[in-house]
């Protein structure tokens, strides 16, 4: 890097920048000068003792030279924001080293003291840098001659206005905002502009201003990228920060004071920074977050505290000095109740409280890193209609931005004090004052200026425009002001003018703009109801005046727009601010369903092209008027569209699709399409490649290659080394080559997915180059359709290019666009990362050699600014881009640009007769029919026009057929009746209603077929609805009514209990019983036909009988009433006599009043002193008895059995009400035959003798709800003709007069023969009843006169019929009267079981209250009652344990005494064996007693003690050695040998009964010891014991008194209790 000398500036401190070219600071070698020595440097053992001072910073750069000792940070952690309360991440002072991957997992502070010599240098305040030297060039390729400045830019016409931050104001006549790789400066007085580029060439991420605006940060993109300070206005780099992120930066804010920066990175590493930017210096460092962060400010008051927020969080961070140094700790933000949502606005509040938006538009107020309250409009309104984006804090006011396109301001004290007031946490408020910006304005950030005193708000809005804004709210408050229009969004489409410097440009934001690009100004916008996808400007051959533009839009309209110069126009003439140029729709039509993505002109100008997504290209015929051709179907979506150049022979459209395929066809001839019926062009010749990947393949073939050429590289060297050996005169021992193993070539590689065609154009007839995406980028591929005529399925097709050019540095960023200039000696390539490519052609061809050097700029954003399109102007003076960022340039194309102020746009003229048409028809709706669908309906219709024309004539036919018909029938009948035909006589084939029959048969199977699967699913249907509401149905409500009465009775509605509570699987239903019924009818009216006959055939024996003796009976019948009354007399006064005899025995046995009985008086006894003490639920000393303890479980099974109880009831009520049904249906059918008889009883009676017929009693509807789902044929046509009616009354349906008349006609013609019909029928009746009455008359008069016998027998069957008539008629009142006592009987008995049952809801309802209050307190009685539980566990756990240890003591103890007694026991026979008066008895004694130290024993005793404790053996060593001492004062007796004249088998006994009472000794100090361990563990566990049962007595308490607070919850329930009447008038009176 060269550098050049400035002795001014040698004292500085100047940094060495990374730049990516060739760059020089001012000061050139004075670093060097600046630079300490690497001794400055302290060692590590001297940093770790170096943490009780904090560091004042240190440097930022990379270069090898350390002004201080670095101070590198702990990158707080990434995982877990979301789960901890609170976060505190903790970063020391730091520098950066030269590895800046060890600064994130390494801490190191300065130490305290410095010497003098060790002081680092300062930056000085008057150091810039050379802008020259620092921002980014073009690249050209080496040695290849292309002019650095081939391209100049211009103008930038575009504004990335979705960023959440692009626009900074510097002085109220000053904008800046981002452009791709630029920062534009825009003068609002002379919309001048000037650029700074970046210093990498990777982007721009943001622009913020210094408070005082002397300077402002441009923190860049890329690969380390810069962060860099400008001064303003001179706009000289001021400092460079580096090291502050690894990919770009995102935001950035300067302090209150300015003195600090603060930076935050994007992906991966989300850092965020503090700077000391005046030295270049790191202060603090972390890591922000693991999601993207948005924004990261100072708060205004104390500069001590930051805010960022992003994705899904906000952090609250302070710095903090601690013992370690200054840190930075982080608190994230909890949102609690309310849902997290994305903050983009936010502001400090001076108490340290934030407030935040939220993305459904309402305020958080933030306060110790919670919610404190959410505020919102009256009405729970948000505060904007979407998200927040800016909240600024202004003059004691708060002022929120909005999506909405609304400034609110609000009470800033009111919110600073605000609380939730309830459970939902909001709080209603509502604004100060309000602005509308405007119409479809989305703001998304605002900045303040003073203009002469007054204030003035700059607004960037999302929707392409700044706003100039007051928000005085005054009288005098100024209207806001649109200072720029832009498009909003990546523009999708652009071409310029073929005759002047014009461009036409659109984009989603439903606008076609004009720009002049030598004035730099936009001269006409014209707004549609859709977004524009394609454009193009009509060439010379089209439209002379170069005024014709073709514009698609998303929705498939082409509307074909005009620009002029109003000026022109006589309207206009003379008339002041008129605009340079007007826009005027000329026509519009819509060839596609979907967005249309490429247009072209043929080269004569023809013919017009059209591609859409929806795989359709659309031809149209350019004329005055543009009129369809034709289309044609492609295999994918079209990507492009291009015509061959006029230098091929025949005219051929290229048509590029998404998904690979590419088709050639030939421009259709209008004259040569039939579009009668449709526009669908079927025999076009067509082309077609489909692109199979072959770059894989050329993976391999490189791979081989070089793996060929190491090998052959490697034989070489081996050759040359033999070579010297032999030289050197040394043998050479040939020596087998050892073959080494290589690693495996890779497989070839087709992608699932094709590779999509970014562009492509001709380059020979029949031939052309592609662009490809994905998978197969990296190439330029030189393809040719096939020769072959009989051309395969396209989808099965498998083409290959037949050349490949390799382009450099494509391989993840393809070539999207592809332009040459006119002359085509220069080709542009747009690139995905929003690069600019030109590559010179000097043959006019491609080849490898030709697309080796290349000329590239960075212009559009790196990340999103794929470029959408490159055009040429006219005279190839100036080249134009427009990307995915809604940037447009313009650019000189080597030409200075003091040579284009001669140069002006010249807009064209109107054309004649424009000011007097009418305005074109524009196609609004999104949903309209394309032009194909038009033209099918209009062939649908015609058609159906044909055909309705001829059912017409064929009516008419028919009706003038059926008058003539209906004329001779009127004809016939006029005839005499001899002379009548008959009307079968009119038939004159039977075989033509036979196959009218048979048509009809067969159209009803078929409609049968095609209604299969609607019957099929609408009887699914039905069967789902059945199952749903009455499958679960026990018992539907049937009402059983009285015959005479109004009585009736119902039964209950019952749903099916659940098999867990009731497991009875016999019970009936009444559906079963309904089945039942069906089959039992039958029997029943079989039974009563077959009765009826019988029963009438005895009461006609009795009759004959009674007739016969008629006196005789009545006598009889009169004797046998007159005995029953004298006998019933007799038994009355019987029954008084003995009634009285019983009250005069009852008073004789009355007691006296002071009697008492003496059995009442021992039981009373008994009671009063054997009954407990019953205490009151409601007592305060009530405990509830354990065995009554009442939980969830037993209530629910209390719930359940009552339950279980009523359903029975019920359902026993349901089986006796169903079973009166079914007698009342018996007796219906009982009455209809008594009827019958009946009948014909009177049929032989006078009519003066008949009496009246009793009544049929009917079913009610309600006594057979079952009907109710049954359906026949009738009743489906009946439903379907209200729902026709129904239909008809709500859709008005206009009806042609033909066929009403035909209608008309048809009742007319049905009326007219249904009258005949019956004027026919009625005659014929006429006749036949004539001829009955003749008939009687004539049996009359033939008829003779009874005999005296023949009448005695008349009389006799007139008086028994007579008899049967009443005893019929009285046979069916009896019935009816029986049926109804039986009915009001069960009703009685249904009022009784309906107050049962009304207590027993009334219980269940009080029941159910207690279980929701056990419900309540399930868990904590659970608890209670699991601790009593496990207490009550551990105690008879311990008391098994003490048992035990008493057991075991006892036998301790009984082995103690055995061994005792074996003690006197032995003593007692060393004292028999000592004798009386014997001379050694002291002597034997002490022998006896004295311990004898034998090996033996002392072995054993040792293998004995290994298992004792440790007491145990302190204890036994302290015995012996007391036994030791007491042994050495006798030490003048020798135990081993006996003394003289001492018997030696005595003294042989005394020693072995030593031995003896030493072992039993020994056993009995270990039974000892066994006994008291067992005792000391004993007391342990009975401590324990009595601690446990403490416990348990306390649960136990507990438990208690929870179940006492329960049993009061019950208590407190209201219960009903239900009183008579009497009860009522007793309390009443009683109150």
């Amino acid at each position: 890097m060269s550098t050049a000398p400035s002795p001014a500036l040698r004292t500085t401190a100047p940094r060495v920048l990374s730049a990516p070219r060739s760059r020089c600071l001012e000061t050139g070698n004075a670093a060097l000068d600046a630079a300490p020595d690497k001794e400055d440097m302290s060692s590590p053992n001297e940093q770790e003792g170096a943490d009780e001072k904090p560091a004042e910073g240190t440097p930022a750069d990379h270069s090898s030279v350390q002004e201080s000792e670095t101070g590198l940070p702990k990158e707080s952690p990434a995982g877990g924001e979301q789960e901890e309360d609170v976060e505190q991440v903790e970063t020391d002072t730091e520098s950066i080293a030269d590895d800046l991957e060890e600064q994130d997992n390494t801490q190191v502070s300065l130490k305290e003291g410095k010497s003098p010599e060790k002081e680092e240098k300062k930056i000085s305040e008057t150091f810039f840098y050379s802008y020259e030297d620092i921002y980014s060039r073009p690249f050209v390729t080496e040695d290849s001659g292309i002019p650095i400045n081939l391209l100049t830019l211009k103008y930038s016409f575009g504004y990335d206005c979705i960023r959440s931050v692009n626009l900074m104001v510097m002085d109220s006549q000053s904008l800046l905002y981002v452009a791709g790789n630029q920062v534009v400066i825009l003068d609002l007085k002379t919309k001048s502009q000037s650029y700074l580029r970046s210093s990498s060439g990777g982007g721009i991420g943001f622009i913020v201003a210094h408070p005082t605006r002397q300077y402002f940060a441009v923190g860049e993109k890329g690969e380390e990228p810069n962060l860099i300070i400008y001064d303003y206005p001179s706009l000289k780099p001021y400092r460079i920060l580096q090291g502050g992120t690894k990919k770009g930066y995102v935001f950035g804010d300067f302090n209150h004071t300015g003195t600090l920066l603060a930076s935050i990175g994007s992906s991966p590493d989300y850092m965020l920074t503090i700077w000391d930017w005046k030295q270049e210096k790191i202060v603090l460092r972390s890591k922000a977050f693991s999601q993207d962060v948005y924004r990261v400010t100072f708060s205004p008051d104390n500069e001590e505290q930051l805010t960022t927020a992003g994705v899904g969080h906000i952090r609250f961070w302070k710095m903090a000095h601690t013992f370690t140094g200054l840190k930075l700790q982080g608190a994230l933000g909890r949102f609690g109740k309310t849902a997290v949502t994305d903050i983009i606005g936010y502001v400090e509040l001076p108490d340290g409280k934030v407030i935040s938006g939220a993305e459904w538009g309402n305020l958080l107020l933030w306060e110790g890193g919670l919610i404190k309250v959410e505020l919102c409009r009256a009405g729970h309104k948000p505060c904007h209609n979407g998200p927040v984006s800016h909240i600024v804090l202004d003059e004691g006011e708060l002022v929120t931005v909005g999506k909405d396109g609304f400034i609110r301001v609000w009470n800033f004290e009111a919110i600073d004090t605000a609380d939730s007031v309830d459970e939902t946490g909001l709080l209603e408020m509502e604004p100060m004052n309000e602005l509308r910006v405007g119409r479809n304005v989305s703001l998304s950030f605002m900045s303040k200026i003073h203009d002469c005193g007054q204030p003035f708000w700059y607004a960037q809005d999302a929707n392409g425009r700044i706003w100039k804004l007051d928000l005085t709210f005054s009288n005098v408050t100024h209207d806001p002001e649109c200072l720029c229009t832009f498009h909003s969004g990546r523009i999708e489409a652009m071409s310029v003018s073929p005759m002047t410097y014009l461009m036409a440009t659109t984009a989603l934001d439903r606008s076609v703009r004009i720009y002049d690009f030598i004035s730099n100004s936009q001269q006409s916008e014209i707004k549609f109801k859709q977004g524009g996808t394609a454009l193009a400007w009509a060439p010379h051959v089209v439209n002379p005046n170069g005024s014709v533009i073709a514009v698609g839009f998303e929705d498939g309209v082409v509307r074909i727009i005009e620009v002029y110069d109003p000026k022109e126009l006589p309207t206009f003439a003379g008339r002041a601010n008129i605009r340079n140029a007007e826009i005027n729709l000329k026509q519009a039509f819509k060839p596609h369903t979907t967005a249309v993505t490429a247009l072209a002109y043929e080269r004569n100008g023809d013919v017009l092209a059209t591609g859409s997504k929806d795989k359709t290209v659309f031809f149209f015929a350019v004329e005055d008027e543009y009129k369809p051709i034709g289309f044609i179907h492609v295999p994918g979506p079209v990507q492009a569209l291009q015509w061959s150049p006029p230098s091929h022979v025949a005219s051929m459209l290229l048509i590029l699709c998404e998904n690979g395929y590419v088709l050639q066809v030939p421009a259709p001839l209008p004259e040569k399409q039939d579009t009668a019926s449709t526009y669908h062009i079927k025999n076009l010749p067509t082309e077609y490649f489909h692109f199979y990947s072959i770059k894989s393949r050329i993976k391999l073939e490189e791979e081989i290659a070089l793996r060929e050429r190491k090998k052959q590289e490697k034989e070489k060297a081996k050759l040359e080394w033999i070579k010297q050996l032999q030289e050197m005169g040394k043998e050479v021992e040939e020596e087998e080559p050892e073959e080494e193993e290589e690693e495996p070539l890779p497989s070839i590689y087709i992608p699932e997915e094709p590779s999509p065609i970014l562009c492509g154009f001709y380059s020979a007839p029949g031939k052309f180059w592609l662009s490809l995406g994905g998978y197969d980028s990296g190439f330029l591929y030189h393809c040719a359709f096939s020769s072959n005529e009989h051309q395969e399925d396209p989808e099965n097709r498998q083409d290959e290019p037949f050349e490949v050019i390799p382009i450099e540095g494509t391989d993840d960023n393809p070539i999207h666009q592809i332009s040459f200039c006119n002359s085509r000696l220069l080709m542009f390539c747009g690139m995905q990362n929003g690069a600019l490519r030109v590559y010179p052609l000097q043959d006019k061809d491609l080849s490898v050699n030709t697309l080796k050097a290349y000329w590239s700029l960075s212009v559009h954003d790196n990340d999103y600014g794929q470029i959408r399109g490159i055009c040429c102007s006219y005279d190839d003076r100036f080249l134009i881009t427009c990307g995915g960022d809604g940037n447009i340039f313009t650019f000189n194309i080597l030409s200075p640009e003091d040579v284009h102020e001669e140069l002006k746009a010249k807009i064209p003229p109107p054309r004649r007769g424009l000011e007097k048409e009418k305005a074109a028809e524009d196609i609004e709706d999104p949903n309209a029919c394309n032009i194909e669908e038009v033209k099918q309906k209009r062939e649908y219709e015609r058609i159906m026009k044909e055909a309705e024309d001829k059912k017409s004539k064929k009516r008419e036919e028919l009706i003038a057929l059926r008058q003539q018909f209906l004329f001779l029938l009127q004809k016939n009948q006029e005839l005499p009746k001899h002379m009548r035909l008959q009307r079968e006589q009119y038939e004159m084939d039977r075989r033509v209603f036979e196959e009218l029959n048979m048509q009809t048969a067969q159209r009803i199977q078929l409609v049968e077929k095609e209604l299969a699967w609607e019957h099929e699913k609408h009887l699914i249907g039905l069967q789902k609805l059945q199952n749903w509401f009455r499958d679960s149905l026990e018992f539907d409500t049937v009402i059983v009514h009285a015959i005479q009465s109004n009585h009736q009775i119902s039964t209950y509605r019952l749903v099916a209990i659940s098999e867990k509570y009731y497991q009875d699987k016999e019970r009936p239903s009444w559906k079963k019983t309904v089945l039942k019924r069906a089959w039992k009818k039958k029997e029943k009216r079989e039974s009563i036909r077959d009765r009826k006959p019988r029963v009438v055939k005895r009461e006609a024996d009795k009759l004959k009988t009674k007739v016969r003796k008629p006196t005789t009976c009545f006598i009889e019948r009169k004797r046998e009433q007159i005995r029953r009354l004298v006998e019933k007399s007799d038994k009355e006064k019987a029954k008084i006599m003995k009634r009285k005899e019983e009250w005069e025995k009852l008073y004789k046995s009355k007691p006296s009043d002071d009697y008492e009985d003496p059995r009442d008086v021992q039981a009373i006894k008994e009671v009063q002193e054997n009954m407990g003490c019953y205490k009151l639920k409601t007592a305060t000393d009530y405990r509830v008895p354990q065995e009554k303890y009442m939980n969830t479980e037993k209530k629910t099974m209390q719930l359940a059995s009552l339950e279980v109880l009523i359903y029975k009831k019920k359902v026993n009520m349901n089986k006796q009400i169903m079973s009166l049904r079914d007698f009342k249906v018996s007796i219906i059918e009982e009455i209809r035959c008594l009827l019958q008889e009946l009948k014909s009883v009177q049929a032989a009676l006078d009519i003066s003798e008949r009496l009246p017929l009793p009544l049929i009693p009917q079913l009610h509807p309600d006594e057979v709800p079952e009907k109710r789902f049954e359906y026949d044929r009738d009743i489906l046509l009946k439903f379907k003709e209200e729902q026709a009616a129904k239909a008809k009354l709500q859709e008005q349906l206009e009806e042609s007069p033909s066929s009403g008349a035909f209608r008309y006609s048809l009742k007319s013609s049905d009326k007219e023969t249904g009258s005949l019909q019956q004027t026919a029928s009625s005659d014929g009746m006429k006749r036949s009843s004539s001829v009955v009455i003749e008939q009687q008359k004539i049996f009359v008069i033939e008829k003779a006169e009874p005999t005296e016998m023949e009448l005695e027998i008349l009389k006799r069957e007139k008086i028994k019929n007579l008899y049967l008539q009443e005893t019929l008629i009285n046979k069916i009142n009896e019935l009816v009267t029986n049926f109804d006592a039986e009915l009001r009987f069960l009703r009685h008995k249904k009022l009784q079981l309906d107050v049962q049952m009304k207590y027993a809801d009334l219980n269940y309802i009080t029941w159910f209250e207690e279980l929701l209050i056990l419900k309540n307190a399930e868990k904590n009685e659970n608890l209670l009652q699991g601790h009593v539980n496990t207490l009550q566990s551990e105690q008879e756990a311990m008391q098994s344990k003490l048992n035990s240890y008493l057991a075991r003591m006892e036998d301790k103890k009984s082995e103690i005494v055995k061994l005792q007694e074996c003690e006197k026991a032995l003593y007692a026979s060393f004292q028999a064996s000592l004798g009386e008066n014997n001379e050694f008895a002291h002597f034997l004694t002490k022998v006896l007693k004295k311990k004898f130290n034998c090996v033996k024993k002392k072995v054993e005793r040792e293998t004995d003690e290994k298992d004792e404790s440790e007491e145990e053996s302190d204890e036994e060593s302290s015995s012996e050695s007391d036994e030791e001492d007491s042994g050495s004062e006798d030490e003048i007796f020798d135990i081993s040998v006996c003394p003289e004249n001492c018997d030696k088998a005595l003294f042989q006994n005394t020693i072995q009964l030593r031995e003896k009472l030493l072992d039993i000794k020994d056993a009995l100090i270990r039974e000892k010891k066994v006994a008291a361990k067992l005792r000391k563990e004993y007391n342990v566990l009975f401590e324990k014991a009595k601690s446990i049962e403490a416990s348990l007595n306390t649960a136990e308490k507990e438990l208690d008194i929870f179940q006492w607070k329960k049993q009061q919850k019950l208590n407190d329930l209201y219960v009903v209790v239900p009183l008579k009447l009497h009860q009522v008038w007793k309390r009443s009176a009683v109150s």
